[in-house]
């Protein structure tokens, strides 16, 4: 490890995980855990239901005491998880307000969000710059929250940085909030993607296919489903084609946040079965159309896949599985604007080395054009992108990171063409930012790494995750890396 050039400035911000932050979720007693057996919730609800009405009103006392003021608005999940559970009762209608509360209660536990870890951020503008004095810029980090069973979700937080360069970060809101899930639309397309990258006979999905226009709703598969489930007998594998099809139309939702919630309050978890075990590494950009766009790392606990996130207001979110070879592995990272009429991407597709791939839908991505290879001791395991690539005047700049001997990470940079981004026209030979003495240690030592840095003026603001446990920012003088980058011109072998 070396030196950083004297134009990188550590801030003193510092985002440490929290164990305190955590969300409600539904508790099953007997399938809690991955080894679950058979479900206890008949004897507990017996042994609720035989309380009499004052310890029933004791406990909810005590309840109110402990949790209220770790959650938003607990009573209601109270009654959303009653709901999942009265089919066990005789006539759920005599239970009382107290008990059906009580019982509720029961089958919720807390979750924590951030108890492990609190890292890889992205940073975009945020959609309201409304009071932000001239000069100074509202800010949205995107951040991979690790809790318990090692799952990971997304975290929103905002700031500000003035025109002196100085950040600040909002307070963490007292409690979190997780979206609710709404109707999803699908695309014929991204599905005809999906389906060409899981391979196999797929006479059977052309029939569904047939059936369904360029955008359909769970209501219109459900028929088409139901039609090939008709002629199941003469259709062989039909029972394989119907799975399939649950199972994309599964890995795309949409979810929606309360309109009054803060963003600061919002979390993202898991929902699909693609990202099971965890979304991870989100790599935020915000588009040309003002809408902002998130590609990440979808994990089921086996395998990993790249999906997407799409908003326009940071209050409702579509996620949506992508396809193809660019799409494999890892790092996926959108370029804020069409460039010769194709969007383009970053790429690892090789695990290794950074390339570039297109696409004409967002969904599906074609084979990346290879434009670095590790070449520099400081990367010899292996290169990925930090993020979107930032456009400026000298060309697209892109933020690298580089894994070398004892598996450090340092993030690098290179300077793309701006009409013709397969041309690499600078590369730094040193990182910009390495493992500091104090960052080293965490969950995964020596690493640096971030999703997405964003441009302030002429300065570039540069959030990381620290040792896979904690986030830091570091300012970067655009100017003199431009000039840097400038000095080292490289053309790299095809």
């Amino acid at each position: 490890m070396t030196a950083d050039p004297d134009w990188v400035r550590r801030t003193d911000v510092l985002l440490r995980p929290d164990p305190a932050r955590v969300v409600s979720a539904l508790f099953l007693p007997g399938q809690e855990t991955v080894t679950a057996g058979e479900s206890r919730s008949g004897k507990v609800l017996e042994r609720v239901m035989a309380l009499s009405d004052d310890e029933v009103a004791a406990e909810l006392d005590a309840l109110a005491l402990a949790f209220d003021g770790r959650h938003r608005d607990l009573r209601s999940v109270w009654a959303a998880h009653f709901r999942l559970v009265q089919h066990r009762l005789g006539d759920p209608s005599e239970v009382d307000a107290d008990r059906r509360a009580l019982v509720g209660a029961t089958f919720t536990h807390e979750v924590t969000l951030e108890g492990a870890a609190l890292f890889n951020p992205s940073v975009v503008a945020h959609p309201d710059q409304s009071g932000v004095v001239a000069g100074s810029l509202r800010f949205v980090l995107t951040l991979r929250a690790v809790g318990e069973g090692h799952v990971s979700s997304v975290e929103l937080r905002t700031g500000t940085i003035d025109a002196a360069g100085s950040v600040a970060l909002d307070p963490a809101p007292d409690v979190a909030v997780r979206a609710e899930v709404r109707p999803a639309t699908y695309s014929r397309a991204g599905f005809e993607h999906q389906l060409a990258d899981l391979g196999g006979d797929l006479t059977n999905a052309e029939f569904v296919l047939a059936r369904l226009g360029p955008t359909f709703d769970r209501d219109e598969l459900d028929r088409a489903l139901g039609e090939l489930r008709e002629q199941r007998v003469t259709r062989g594998a039909a029972v394989r084609t119907v799975e399939m099809f649950e199972w994309m139309a599964a890995c795309t939702y949409a979810v929606e946040f309360p309109a009054d919630s803060a963003t600061g309050e919002r979390v993202l978890m898991p929902h699909g079965p693609a990202e099971s075990h965890g979304i991870e590494d989100v790599r935020m950009v915000r588009l040309e159309t003002g809408e902002y766009v998130g590609t990440y790392s979808a994990y089921d606990g086996a395998t990993v896949s790249v999906q997407m996130l799409r908003t326009w207001d940071l209050v409702g979110f579509t996620a949506t599985r992508l396809s193809g070879p660019g799409a494999r592995d890892k790092g996926l990272a959108l370029f804020p604007r069409p460039v010769g009429g194709r969007r383009l991407a970053l790429s690892r597709a090789d695990r290794e080395s950074n390339g570039v791939c297109s696409s004409a839908d967002l969904l599906h991505w074609d084979e990346p054009v290879s434009i670095q290879r590790p070449v520099q001791g400081w990367e010899v395991v292996q290169l990925g992108n930090c993020g979107s690539p930032i456009e400026t005047e000298d060309g697209w700049l892109v933020l690298t990171h580089g894994v070398g001997p004892m598996r450090v990470y340092s993030i690098g940079a290179l300077l793309l063409d701006l009409d013709e981004p397969t041309v690499v026209v600078g590369r730094l030979e040193r990182p910009l930012l390495t493992p500091a003495p104090d960052e080293r240690s965490g969950y995964v030592p020596n690493v640096v790494y971030s999703c997405g840095a964003l441009l302030h003026g002429r300065t570039l603001v540069l959030p990381y995750g620290t040792s896979d446990t904690a986030t830091r920012i570091a300012l970067v003088d655009l100017d003199a890396l431009l000039a840097e980058l400038r000095a080292r011109p490289t053309k790299e072998p095809r």
